[in-house]
């Protein structure tokens, strides 16, 4: 059966040919000509016809500010379509993958897997009983373009769906190409770059266009599949909840000051009202189908008296419904139903108090049609709407608040003087003391509500923390009953937020703790310290209360990106796989369940990469069952944007989940060898070494400056929340996703690989062989993960367009530099070949061409923006144009920070 009617190749051709014709009719014939001549010239570079880029050069230093415009924007935009035909053949592959059951990761092969590792029905319920996936969704600012262009580059999508699947005549063919033609001309005519940042209010909006759009429908799709699947094994088995879906966006404060109480109190509102009103289409689609005769078609004794409550509470609706639907009493039910929901936010009685009342009814339905014949019908439409209910709730996204830790602090040394008791001159010992007699006491001590003389700060802190006990108590405790405390240092960092939540209510020990309390352990010396941080609270008489509250679980959040900037990657991912074994073997030895929160980011430098390798990469004492992960910037669009992709990615997560959480309880402990564990001591502490040393080296931050678009980039409007903590220039300061993105623009990936081959020369010099680290990869999942992640990330570097970078700053500081990352790089490539054993470090013919692909097309956006960082004065035009380059340097390599 033919799934397709084109191929990527046949895609790119057309759109980069449409897109030359708009070129011609929206500019001149000229800028064609100058933008073809680029093209060709950076083709016959990178296939050697030419021996250099001084035609690239000569043509740039001779373009006018206009035509520079035209030249970037037509460049950029190539990018955008070509990555909307990328997509395509992603989804291609999929589709044709699952026709012929060949692909990996399948849901078949998880229930294979499990079956062929002699897993009964009992191990099979566990596994699932414990598994519990929940990506959550961040606002932070890795996401380029703009709104407006993204919604025009899915409508292009759409209608590249419709050639590609659907059997048309050559009319109805001409008529897709024309509003093609139409879309990508309005792209042209539209702003690229943002003018002004997005407010914390747009990137709520982003998140939940995802979640309303894709994810919602997705889920249960997903379920539907697995469920099939599974029972064909394992009759007996039902299926758990298995995915949860979060959000910082609208309630994220740290290092942003726009992410007020008015800003997460609009969140929780529209999401309420987005989740509310998805739930209600879902129930009229579903009345179109319950049209059942009454007369012929009994209905359960549990439904008929839920049907007679609903007619009973709603005396004006009864009525009509009657009318409208005599003796059909499914049809009966739902409007009651929806009138329900209607009433949720309603002053008028009878509306639905909890999602679990929803699905109560729901359930009802389906047992009564199943019960008289109607199997089929409760399996194709009610138990989705089960699924989408149980995994949505009424809050679409669970909220996550975070806030550094040092407002907190500062928040309550100053309530707690107008109180007059001294919090801030104490030692760690006694701020744990004091916090715990407060929270274990039964009066509060402080009125958050009117705090007193205190700092904007502590006002904004009080203000939250009294809104919250207003959140949960409108919204349900489940809308928002996430605390994560960024750059926890003390235990007190935790028990501060503790005692601020025991202060209005949320908690309310013993009984009652509304707040599962996250530390962020991202700094070194946090995750050294991870057995005092955590034993001391697990000990403490006022955690341990809140901790059986929550059932027990502890949730920890791991901080990849600040880890790796201040460490580099070698060392930065051994110290996290180090400390996430030490913090499984702290929660087992206090009986308390774990549940890891990864902070990963889209590069691979912040732990990005394919999600499934890495939890199967986890040790296995980690894996409880329970994960949590970011999901951010350029990743949510292409994770989610399409919706067999994001179905795609939700199956692989949960495959590998399970295989994780099946071989957890197999092998408990990951027993890794002393000789690798070793070897992976001395490579990172060389490592880190070589690294701290490159970043100390004075006049470095000088040359990051001059050698990257950092400050193109801090003012690029990508998010509400400023690029630097504070106004000093130093690495440490900048956040780590402008730090990744700078790097990312010049094409010196250097925070994934930097410092990689010092560490194995380290390794080498003292002894270890290079068999041991072939071994290494072969045998250990995380060491072959973490090397696969670099390699990917010395794949993407060119070190000859990073020399064009290079040759922007000051003679001195590119002489100092510049050799020393082309050594390391070259160097790392030669490791990365012998130890994973392959000439090419990437094993995937799709990257291959991909980067062949777009490679001659970023080469001159590269090149156009380093001629414009060159200049000293750069007009109004000019600076748009350099803003447009790195929009279009992002598109090209499918990534930013």
């Amino acid at each position: 059966m033919k799934l397709h009617n084109r191929g990527v190749r046949q895609d790119v051709r057309e759109l980069g040919a449409l897109l030359g014709d708009v070129l011609k009719e929206q500019t001149s014939t000229e800028s064609f000509e100058t933008v073809e001549e680029l093209r060709q010239a950076a083709i016959a570079y990178r296939e050697g016809d030419i021996d250099s880029r001084d035609e690239l050069r000569s043509t740039f230093e001779q373009l006018s500010p206009s035509e520079e415009g035209d030249v970037a924007r037509a460049f950029a935009t190539y990018f955008e379509l070509i990555n909307l035909a990328e997509e395509r053949e992603r989804v291609r592959a999929v589709r044709k993958g699952s026709q012929e059951g060949t692909l990996d990761d399948s849901l078949h092969d998880t229930v294979e897997a499990l079956s062929e590792a002699g897993a009964d029905t009992e191990t099979v319920r566990q596994v699932l009983d414990d598994v519990l996936i929940e990506p959550t969704f961040t606002a932070h600012p890795t996401e380029a373009r703009r709104g407006t262009v993204k919604a025009k580059l899915r409508s292009i999508a759409r209608h590249l769906e419709t050639l590609d699947s659907q059997r048309l005549t050559d009319r109805e063919a001409e008529d897709v190409w024309q509003d093609i033609d139409a879309e990508v001309t309005s792209l042209w005519q539209t702003r690229q770059v943002r003018q002004r940042p997005p407010e914390p209010q747009d990137e709520a909006r982003n998140v939940q266009w995802y979640l309303e759009n894709t994810l919602f429908d997705v889920v249960g799709e997903v379920y539907s599949e697995f469920e099939e699947i599974v029972t064909d094994e394992y009759p007996d088995i039902d299926l758990p909840k298995l995915f949860e879906f979060r959000s910082w966006a609208g309630s994220d404060r740290d290092g942003n000051p726009y992410v007020t109480v008015d800003v997460t109190d609009e969140t929780l509102r529209t999401q309420r009202d987005i989740v509310l009103e998805r739930y209600r289409t879902q129930l009229k689609r579903l009345s179109a189908v319950l049209s059942q005769d009454g007369d012929r078609y009994p209905t359960t004794g549990a439904f008929q008296a839920s049907l007679e409550a609903d007619l009973d509470q709603f005396p004006a609706i009864t009525e009509e419904a009657e009318e409208r639907y005599p003796d059909e009493p499914y049809r009966q039910k739902l409007r009651l139903m929806r009138e329900r929901l209607n009433r949720v936010d309603d002053v008028r009685p009878g509306g639905y108090e909890s999602d679990d009342q929803l699905l109560e009814d729901l359930e009802t339905v389906d047992a009564s049609l199943r019960a008289y014949g109607g199997g089929d019908i409760a399996e194709a439409f009610v138990e989705p709407l089960l699924r989408q209910v149980s995994t949505f709730g009424f809050s679409l996204a669970s909220l996550d608040l975070r806030d550094h830790r040092i407002q907190h602090t500062k928040a309550i040394d100053e309530v707690l003087a107008e109180e007059g008791i001294e919090y801030r001159e104490r030692d760690e010992e006694g701020r744990v003391e004091l916090l715990t007699d407060a929270i274990l006491q039964d009066e509060p001590i402080i009125d958050p509500e009117n705090p007193g003389d205190v700092s904007e700060v502590a006002e904004k802190v009080m203000q939250r923390f009294v809104k919250l006990g207003d959140w949960q108590e409108e919204f349900g405790v489940e809308a928002i009953d996430t605390y994560c405390i960024s750059m926890t240092e003390e235990p007190s960092h935790v028990l501060e937020v503790l005692f601020l939540a025991d202060q209005v209510g949320a908690v309310s020990l013993p009984d009652h703790a509304g707040l599962d309390i996250v530390p962020l352990l991202e700094t070194e010396s946090a995750l050294n310290g991870a057995d005092r941080i955590m034993g001391t609270l697990f000990e403490n008489e006022a955690y341990k209360q809140a901790l059986q509250a929550r059932n027990n679980t502890q949730e920890i959040m791991l901080g990849y990106s600040d880890s790796n900037k201040e460490n580099g990657f070698l060392a930065a991912n051994w110290d996290l796989y180090k400390n996430q074994k030490r913090l499984a073997e702290i929660t087992n030895n206090y009986d308390v369940t774990m549940r890891l929160f990864h902070g990963r980011g889209g590069s691979i430098s912040r732990g990005g990469g394919p999600m499934n390798k890495a939890l199967l990469a986890l040790p296995n004492e980690t894996v409880t069952g329970q994960v949590k992960f970011t999901e951010q910037g350029e990743a949510i669009a292409e994770k989610y944007g399409n919706e067999r992709i994001a179905e795609r990615n939700l199956e692989q997560m949960l495959d590998a989940q399970i295989r994780a959480r099946h071989n957890a309880l197999q092998e408990p402990i990951e027993e890794v060898p002393d000789e690798w564990a070793e070897a992976m001591d001395t490579m990172a502490t060389a490592a880190r070494s070589a690294y701290r040393d490159l970043l100390e080296t004075e006049g470095f931050v000088s040359y990051f400056e001059q050698a990257t678009p950092i400050t193109v980039i801090e003012d690029l409007n990508l998010g509400s929340r400023p690029a630097s903590r504070s106004e000093d220039r130093s690495v440490e300061d900048l956040r780590a996703i402008p730090w990744v993105f700078s790097w990312t623009q010049s094409r010196c990936i250097l925070p994934g690989w930097y410092s990689l081959a010092s560490g194995v020369e380290a390794y080498l010099d003292d002894g270890g062989e290079m068999e041991t680290l072939r071994e290494m990869y072969d045998e250990w999942a995380f060491f072959r993960t973490t090397f696969d992640r670099a390699a990917l990330s010395l794949t993407r570097t060119d070190l000859e367009i990073a020399d064009e970078y290079a040759s922007l700053a000051d003679a001195e500081l590119r002489e100092e530099f510049q050799p020393r990352l082309e050594n390391e790089y070259e160097a790392a490539v030669d490791y990365a070949a012998e130890i994973t054993d392959r000439e090419d470090l990437v094993r995937r013919s799709w990257l291959d061409e991909s980067l062949e692909r777009r490679n001659p097309y970023v080469d001159p956006l590269n090149l156009l923006q380093t001629h414009l960082l060159s200049q000293t004065h750069l007009t109004e035009a000019e600076e748009r144009t350099l803003r447009l380059t790195v929009n279009g340097i992002a598109a090209g390599m499918k990534n930013t920070g």
